[in-house]
Protein backbone atom coordinates (compact mmCIF):
# COMPACT_ATOMS: atom_id res chain seq x y z
CA UNK A 1 0.00 0.00 0.00
CA UNK A 2 1.62 3.25 -1.14
CA UNK A 3 1.15 6.63 0.40
CA UNK A 4 0.56 9.46 -2.04
CA UNK A 5 1.11 13.04 -1.00
CA UNK A 6 -0.72 15.69 -2.97
CA UNK A 7 0.89 19.11 -3.01
CA UNK A 8 -1.19 22.16 -3.82
CA UNK A 9 0.51 25.41 -4.64
CA UNK A 10 -1.78 28.40 -4.10
CA UNK A 11 -0.05 31.68 -4.70
CA UNK A 12 -1.64 35.11 -4.22
CA UNK A 13 -1.33 37.16 -7.36
CA UNK A 14 -1.30 34.18 -9.73
CA UNK A 15 -3.27 35.29 -12.78
CA UNK A 16 -3.71 34.88 -16.51
CA UNK A 17 -1.63 37.73 -17.87
CA UNK A 18 -2.25 39.87 -20.92
CA UNK A 19 0.59 41.91 -22.35
CA UNK A 20 -0.44 45.15 -24.02
CA UNK A 21 2.00 47.87 -25.12
CA UNK A 22 4.57 46.68 -22.61
CA UNK A 23 2.04 46.64 -19.74
CA UNK A 24 1.11 43.40 -17.97
CA UNK A 25 -2.60 43.12 -17.16
CA UNK A 26 -4.44 40.53 -15.07
CA UNK A 27 -6.65 39.21 -17.84
CA UNK A 28 -8.74 36.93 -15.63
CA UNK A 29 -9.63 39.78 -13.27
CA UNK A 30 -10.54 42.03 -16.19
CA UNK A 31 -12.69 39.28 -17.72
CA UNK A 32 -14.60 38.53 -14.52
CA UNK A 33 -15.02 42.25 -13.75
CA UNK A 34 -16.54 42.84 -17.19
CA UNK A 35 -18.83 39.84 -16.77
CA UNK A 36 -20.04 40.97 -13.33
CA UNK A 37 -20.45 44.57 -14.50
CA UNK A 38 -22.37 43.41 -17.56
CA UNK A 39 -24.74 41.35 -15.41
CA UNK A 40 -25.39 44.34 -13.11
CA UNK A 41 -26.17 46.56 -16.12
CA UNK A 42 -28.39 43.86 -17.65
CA UNK A 43 -30.38 43.50 -14.43
CA UNK A 44 -30.78 47.27 -14.23
CA UNK A 45 -32.06 47.50 -17.81
CA UNK A 46 -34.46 44.59 -17.20
CA UNK A 47 -35.89 46.25 -14.10
CA UNK A 48 -36.27 49.57 -15.92
CA UNK A 49 -37.89 47.96 -18.95
CA UNK A 50 -40.49 46.01 -16.98
CA UNK A 51 -40.96 48.44 -14.09
CA UNK A 52 -44.58 48.79 -13.11
CA UNK A 53 -46.31 50.38 -10.13
CA UNK A 54 -49.35 48.06 -10.42
CA UNK A 55 -47.76 44.74 -11.36
CA UNK A 56 -44.11 44.79 -10.27
CA UNK A 57 -41.99 41.79 -11.18
CA UNK A 58 -40.12 39.75 -8.60
CA UNK A 59 -36.86 41.28 -9.81
CA UNK A 60 -38.28 44.79 -9.37
CA UNK A 61 -39.48 43.95 -5.86
CA UNK A 62 -36.04 42.60 -4.97
CA UNK A 63 -34.37 45.77 -6.28
CA UNK A 64 -36.83 48.00 -4.43
CA UNK A 65 -36.27 46.10 -1.18
CA UNK A 66 -32.50 46.57 -1.43
CA UNK A 67 -32.85 50.25 -2.40
CA UNK A 68 -35.22 50.94 0.50
CA UNK A 69 -32.83 49.30 2.94
CA UNK A 70 -29.86 51.30 1.59
CA UNK A 71 -31.88 54.54 1.72
CA UNK A 72 -32.82 53.84 5.35
CA UNK A 73 -29.18 53.22 6.28
CA UNK A 74 -28.04 56.42 4.55
CA UNK A 75 -30.84 58.46 6.13
CA UNK A 76 -30.11 57.11 9.63
CA UNK A 77 -26.35 57.57 9.26
CA UNK A 78 -25.95 60.90 7.51
CA UNK A 79 -29.21 62.01 5.90
CA UNK A 80 -29.90 61.43 2.22
CA UNK A 81 -29.84 65.18 1.47
CA UNK A 82 -26.22 65.38 2.65
CA UNK A 83 -24.93 63.21 -0.21
CA UNK A 84 -27.77 61.64 -2.22
CA UNK A 85 -25.36 59.89 -4.59
CA UNK A 86 -24.29 57.55 -1.74
CA UNK A 87 -27.47 55.50 -2.24
CA UNK A 88 -26.77 54.50 -5.87
CA UNK A 89 -23.05 54.15 -5.07
CA UNK A 90 -23.64 51.74 -2.19
CA UNK A 91 -26.31 49.93 -4.22
CA UNK A 92 -23.99 49.49 -7.21
CA UNK A 93 -21.10 48.31 -5.03
CA UNK A 94 -23.33 45.79 -3.26
CA UNK A 95 -24.69 44.30 -6.48
CA UNK A 96 -21.32 44.27 -8.24
CA UNK A 97 -19.45 42.60 -5.36
CA UNK A 98 -22.20 40.06 -4.72
CA UNK A 99 -22.55 39.06 -8.37
CA UNK A 100 -18.79 38.97 -8.92
CA UNK A 101 -18.41 36.69 -5.89
CA UNK A 102 -20.97 34.31 -7.38
CA UNK A 103 -18.57 33.67 -10.26
CA UNK A 104 -16.76 31.24 -7.95
CA UNK A 105 -19.78 28.93 -8.22
CA UNK A 106 -19.03 28.35 -11.90
CA UNK A 107 -15.46 27.01 -12.09
CA UNK A 108 -13.86 26.69 -15.52
CA UNK A 109 -11.54 23.83 -14.56
CA UNK A 110 -8.51 25.85 -15.60
CA UNK A 111 -5.72 26.94 -13.26
CA UNK A 112 -5.77 29.80 -12.71
CA UNK A 113 -9.48 30.25 -13.41
CA UNK A 114 -10.49 32.11 -16.56
CA UNK A 115 -13.02 34.17 -14.60
CA UNK A 116 -12.35 34.02 -10.84
CA UNK A 117 -14.12 36.29 -8.35
CA UNK A 118 -12.44 39.64 -9.14
CA UNK A 119 -12.36 40.55 -5.45
CA UNK A 120 -9.79 37.76 -5.00
CA UNK A 121 -7.39 40.11 -6.81
CA UNK A 122 -6.14 42.73 -4.36
CA UNK A 123 -5.74 45.21 -7.22
CA UNK A 124 -9.51 45.40 -7.68
CA UNK A 125 -10.27 45.72 -3.97
CA UNK A 126 -7.69 48.53 -3.71
CA UNK A 127 -9.37 50.28 -6.63
CA UNK A 128 -12.81 50.00 -5.02
CA UNK A 129 -11.47 51.25 -1.69
CA UNK A 130 -9.68 54.21 -3.31
CA UNK A 131 -12.90 55.06 -5.16
CA UNK A 132 -14.92 55.09 -1.93
CA UNK A 133 -12.39 56.80 0.36
CA UNK A 134 -11.20 59.23 -2.32
CA UNK A 135 -14.76 60.32 -3.09
CA UNK A 136 -15.44 60.65 0.63
CA UNK A 137 -12.51 63.08 1.05
CA UNK A 138 -13.51 65.13 -2.00
CA UNK A 139 -17.13 65.46 -0.85
CA UNK A 140 -16.06 66.17 2.73
CA UNK A 141 -13.75 69.01 1.69
CA UNK A 142 -16.40 70.50 -0.61
CA UNK A 143 -19.04 70.48 2.13
CA UNK A 144 -16.97 71.40 5.19
CA UNK A 145 -13.82 72.96 3.80
CA UNK A 146 -10.28 71.69 4.31
CA UNK A 147 -10.04 72.84 7.93
CA UNK A 148 -13.55 71.81 8.88
CA UNK A 149 -13.25 68.30 7.44
CA UNK A 150 -9.81 67.41 8.78
CA UNK A 151 -10.13 69.36 12.03
CA UNK A 152 -11.11 66.26 14.01
CA UNK A 153 -7.66 64.79 13.39
CA UNK A 154 -5.95 67.55 15.38
CA UNK A 155 -8.11 67.76 18.48
CA UNK A 156 -7.07 66.98 22.05
CA UNK A 157 -5.43 64.88 23.30
CA UNK A 158 -2.62 65.99 20.99
CA UNK A 159 -0.61 62.82 21.64
CA UNK A 160 -3.18 60.91 19.57
CA UNK A 161 -2.78 63.12 16.49
CA UNK A 162 -0.26 60.74 14.81
CA UNK A 163 -2.59 57.80 15.45
CA UNK A 164 -5.55 59.73 14.03
CA UNK A 165 -3.60 60.48 10.85
CA UNK A 166 -2.44 56.87 10.49
CA UNK A 167 -6.02 55.64 11.00
CA UNK A 168 -7.23 57.97 8.23
CA UNK A 169 -4.48 56.82 5.85
CA UNK A 170 -5.17 53.14 6.58
CA UNK A 171 -8.91 53.30 5.82
CA UNK A 172 -8.60 52.29 2.14
CA UNK A 173 -6.08 49.57 3.06
CA UNK A 174 -8.28 47.96 5.70
CA UNK A 175 -11.41 48.32 3.55
CA UNK A 176 -9.75 46.59 0.60
CA UNK A 177 -7.88 43.86 2.48
CA UNK A 178 -11.01 42.86 4.42
CA UNK A 179 -12.81 42.06 1.19
CA UNK A 180 -9.75 40.54 -0.51
CA UNK A 181 -8.90 38.25 2.41
CA UNK A 182 -12.35 36.72 2.68
CA UNK A 183 -12.78 36.14 -1.05
CA UNK A 184 -9.25 34.80 -1.55
CA UNK A 185 -9.85 32.38 1.32
CA UNK A 186 -12.78 31.05 -0.71
CA UNK A 187 -10.52 30.38 -3.72
CA UNK A 188 -8.14 28.46 -1.44
CA UNK A 189 -10.98 26.24 -0.22
CA UNK A 190 -12.08 25.57 -3.80
CA UNK A 191 -8.54 24.44 -4.65
CA UNK A 192 -8.39 22.19 -1.59
CA UNK A 193 -11.75 20.60 -2.37
CA UNK A 194 -10.69 20.03 -5.98
CA UNK A 195 -7.80 17.90 -4.69
CA UNK A 196 -10.20 15.43 -3.08
CA UNK A 197 -10.94 12.06 -4.70
CA UNK A 198 -13.59 12.30 -7.42
CA UNK A 199 -15.82 9.79 -5.58
CA UNK A 200 -16.48 12.15 -2.67
CA UNK A 201 -15.77 15.44 -4.42
CA UNK A 202 -19.38 16.30 -5.27
CA UNK A 203 -20.65 16.56 -1.67
CA UNK A 204 -18.11 19.02 -0.18
CA UNK A 205 -18.07 20.90 -3.49
CA UNK A 206 -21.82 21.56 -3.38
CA UNK A 207 -21.78 22.44 0.32
CA UNK A 208 -18.87 24.82 -0.08
CA UNK A 209 -20.38 26.57 -3.10
CA UNK A 210 -23.55 27.26 -1.12
CA UNK A 211 -21.51 28.54 1.82
CA UNK A 212 -19.28 30.58 -0.51
CA UNK A 213 -22.34 32.24 -2.06
CA UNK A 214 -23.55 33.18 1.43
CA UNK A 215 -20.11 34.60 2.32
CA UNK A 216 -20.16 36.60 -0.93
CA UNK A 217 -23.51 38.10 0.07
CA UNK A 218 -22.22 39.01 3.53
CA UNK A 219 -19.02 40.60 2.17
CA UNK A 220 -20.98 42.64 -0.37
CA UNK A 221 -23.28 43.83 2.40
CA UNK A 222 -20.37 44.75 4.71
CA UNK A 223 -18.54 46.69 1.98
CA UNK A 224 -21.67 48.66 1.09
CA UNK A 225 -22.45 49.32 4.76
CA UNK A 226 -18.91 50.51 5.47
CA UNK A 227 -19.19 52.81 2.46
CA UNK A 228 -22.24 54.44 4.03
CA UNK A 229 -20.56 54.64 7.45
CA UNK A 230 -17.42 56.26 6.03
CA UNK A 231 -19.49 58.86 4.19
CA UNK A 232 -21.18 59.80 7.47
CA UNK A 233 -18.07 61.90 8.18
CA UNK A 234 -19.22 64.41 5.55
CA UNK A 235 -22.50 65.03 7.37
CA UNK A 236 -22.79 68.38 9.13
CA UNK A 237 -22.41 68.31 12.91
CA UNK A 238 -25.70 68.14 14.78
CA UNK A 239 -26.76 71.18 16.72
CA UNK A 240 -25.82 70.98 20.33
CA UNK A 241 -23.38 68.16 19.71
CA UNK A 242 -20.53 70.19 21.12
CA UNK A 243 -22.37 71.17 24.29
Amino acid sequence: MSNTTVAINITPGEHIHWHLFGVTLNGDTITSTLIAGGIVLLLGFLVRRKASAREPTKLQLAFEAVVQYVEKQVEDTMGIKTAPFVVPLAMALFLFIFISNLLAIVPTGHHPEYAPPPASDVNLTYALAVLVIGTMHVVGIRKKGLRGYYGHLFRKPYLLIPLNIIEEIMKPVTLSLRLFGNIFAGTIMVALIAAMPAVILWLPDILWKLFDAFIGLIQAFIFALLTIIYFSSVAPAKEGASH
